[in-house]
This record gives C-alpha cells, structure tokens and sequence, in this order.
C-alpha cells in the first residue's frame, strides 16, 4: 500500500462523457481537462472522454495544450480558454491550439491560419469583451490577418445558482452568435458549462464545454448520481500506526484533540501536503473497513489521526478520504467550498493510478 494513492477509474469518465454528449446532442461535447484534468490527470482523463464521445479539448495554457499534443493527441482540436502572453502565444500556435481573442490589436498580430474563438463577456466580467462592437472588430481584424473563426463564445457566471442570470447572459450572447454564425455558419457557439448543460437545453447551441461532469461530480455540488455521473476518483491511504489514548492525553499539533475518555487512535500517512486541506481538523470522516471514523486532531504537512475507539482496525488497513460513500461534495461542504478544489487540490506527489 502507497502512503497516499488517488485512483481513478477511466471506465467512469468514458461513462459520463457519453452521458453529457447524450444529453447535449446534437451539439458536439468539449471536455474540459486544465489544472491536469481537475486533479485527474489530463492525458488519461482526455482519452477517456474521446473514448465516451467527446470531440473536442479545452485547457486554459499553452503547456497544457502542448501535454496534450505530445501524448498523441494530435488530431482533436484543442481550445485554449485562458490569456496567452506574448511569451506564451508561440507555444500555443506550435500546438496547433486554437486561440480566445477578444481584442482587435491581439487578433490582428496573430499569424494566417491561426483558428480564433471570440469571447463576449456577457456577466462573468473576466476575459472577453462587454462590447458587440469590439468583438465584431476582433473579428474582423482575425480575418483580415488570415485566421480561421473557429468559434464565438460566452461564460455564464451563475449557471449552478442563479437560472435566471444565466438566460439574461444567454439572451445577449444569443443573437450576436447566431448573426455572426449566418456570416460564417462552419463555425461553432458554445457558452454551456456543466451545470448549464445539465441544467438547459437552451445553452447548448453548436458545443457544450464540461469539466467538473466529466469527472463524475455534480456541478450543483449536492449529488452526482441524481445527475447520472459516476465519481471517478478514490483518495486512499493506509493505517501507519494504532495506539491507545488515555483520559486527557492528546494528538497533533496544537493539541487540537484531547482524548476525554480512553480511546484509540489509527495514523495515516497523508496530509495538506498531499491535498488533506487543513481546514478538515476535526471536521471530516474516513472509511476503514467499510466504517466511518472521524479525524480527530490538526491536519498536518505529512499525517493525519483517525479516531478508531475499540473497532477492529489494524496496521496496514486501507484508508479513503474520498470514495467509500465520502463524497468530493461532502469534503467540499465541511470546507464551505466546491467539489472542484477538492480534486484539484490533491498535489502531484500523490500518485495517480488508473483502472
């Protein structure tokens, strides 16, 4: 047993890109993979949505693109979401990636060829233009250099909370893309993310961008299977050690837990800085054994402490964090934060293992 393994099951991701390209049909399925496939690893995570009916790629940098490229996937266009730098912009264009523009002078510096998305910023006030009339120069000047429009797009802000927002977005981006698309129709609008696509068919337009659903985690951040997805990742350690506790004896820094009555505590070999975020201390529960205990204790760099009283737990007994009913949106409530940061969180010296 690894001290810390996080083991994903590709068959799950191949499942619920089938499941979102069904449901977005027939807009095509763009599966999401930046931040190393929220945490799952981008290449393997990307040729499972393939595999489940995805047809194209979205990151949000240049090396991530170029990670994609150099593991063969060298025909399926690949979107990058994200600001380029100037230092950044070759990398991109070497991997064929297509580009996000929403100003005239970028556009107009990139090279003939270049395949070009441009972004109205509808409510999300991040990347993108508020303007029509600026992103129609984008446009224009895209064209003018000799770039390809691949794509006109949009972000909603609320598409998880807030329906009625998310149609206000809907409602200005709808017409610009559709008068743009009857200039150019080989070209594709896309605005929905997961929840949207889940959520409403109206958004769904030529493509449909999903993250946090391919994964198998519900974007309303409640419950994965009352949206048909299967959660594809398990966080694992094991019990490096068993002692006895006595009455007003404690354990972790900070003597955040004090025994107030003789007990047992079992240690794992995994800690924030493997992605067990601090803000668990006493606040999160562990499968062992197929029984639930709670951590007890400050989260340390290195090792957590379960609290195990008299069950039959021993050395060497596997531990999951996620998985065995322990949910990313259950880890992500006790933090007063999102499934998504859970995932992401899990850092690069826990081992990704696939099935």
């Amino acid at each position: 047993m690894r001290r810390a393994v996080a083991r994903i099951d590709l068959a799950a991701i191949e499942r619920n890109a089938a499941h979102l390209a069904s449901t977005a049909a027939p807009a095509a399925l763009c599966a999401v993979v930046k931040a190393d496939g929220y945490g799952h690893g981008a290449v393997p995570a990307a040729k499972a949505a393939l595999a489940g009916g995805a047809t194209w790629l979205a990151v949000a940098t240049a090396v991530e693109a170029t990670e994609l490229r150099a593991a063969g996937l060298t025909e399926v266009p690949v979107l990058v979401m994200g600001a380029l730098s100037d230092e950044e912009l070759p990398e991109a264009l070497e991997a064929r990636a297509d580009i996000v523009a929403w100003r005239p002078g970028f556009a107009a510096g990139l090279p003939p060829g270049t395949r070009v998305h441009v972004k109205l910023d509808t409510g999300m006030g991040r990347l993108g233009t508020r303007s029509t009339e600026e992103a129609d120069a984008t446009r224009e000047a895209a064209l003018t250099a000799g770039c390809k429009l691949a794509g006109v797009m949009t972000h909603f802000a609320t598409s998880d909370d807030d329906a009625a927002f998310m149609r206000e977005q809907l409602e200005v981006f709808a017409p610009w893309a559709e008068a743009v698309k009857a200039e150019h129709p080989r070209l594709v609008r896309h605005a929905a993310n997961s929840a949207a696509t889940l959520g409403d068919a109206a958004t769904h337009l030529d493509l449909v961008r999903c993250g946090i659903a391919v994964y198998g985690m519900d974007p309303f951040g409640t419950d994965a299977a009352a949206q048909g997805l299967s959660p594809a990742l398990e966080l694992a350690s094991y019990v490096a050690a068993v002692k006895s506790v006595e009455r007003g004896q404690s354990a972790g820094y900070g003597r955040r837990f004090v025994a107030d009555a003789p007990t047992r505590l079992a240690t794992l070999p995994i800690g924030y800085a493997d992605g067990v975020r601090r803000g668990l201390t006493n606040n999160a529960e562990v499968v062992i054994r197929g029984e639930r205990f709670p951590l007890v204790g400050t989260v340390s760099m290195d090792n957590v402490t379960v609290e195990i009283g008299d069950a039959p737990v021993e050395e060497g007994d596997e531990a999951l964090l996620i998985g065995g009913g322990i949910t990313a949106e259950a880890v992500a409530q006790r933090l007063s934060t999102i499934n998504y940061e859970v995932t992401c969180g899990i850092s690069r010296r826990v081992p990704r293992v696939y099935a």
